[in-house]
């Protein structure tokens, strides 16, 4: 493994005591949520476009790559340019729809 750009002030067991429980709950949170949607009414037949993006950020934690965060954010960005003629909903949906970008 390659040492990074800009090496954390910690070792990694300071890293793990100080952050593991509170990434623990956050899995346990994911893994309910992922649970709820596997078990409710399935209405369209298809997966909603946020769980599709969702999975494939899940891919790309565990691919054994480096920059994470930069790319679970890149696959969940919009990068289209040009402005929509109107939002389908009122807030953020949190990734892109398809067809965007």
């Amino acid at each position: 493994m390659t040492s990074p750009a800009n090496p954390s002030p910690m070792n990694r067991t300071e890293i793990a005591d100080l952050y593991f429980l509170e990434h623990r709950a956050r899995l346990l949170d994911l893994a309910a949520f992922l649970d709820r949607y596997d078990r409710a009414d399935d209405d369209t037949g298809t997966d909603d476009f946020r769980l599709t993006a969702l999975r494939n950020a899940i891919a790309l934690l565990i691919d054994g790559s480096g920059d994470r965060t930069a790319r679970v954010l890149d696959l969940m960005s919009d990068h289209s340019t040009e402005p929509i003629d109107q939002a389908g909903m009122k807030g953020a949906c949190g990734t892109p729809p398809p067809g965007t970008g």
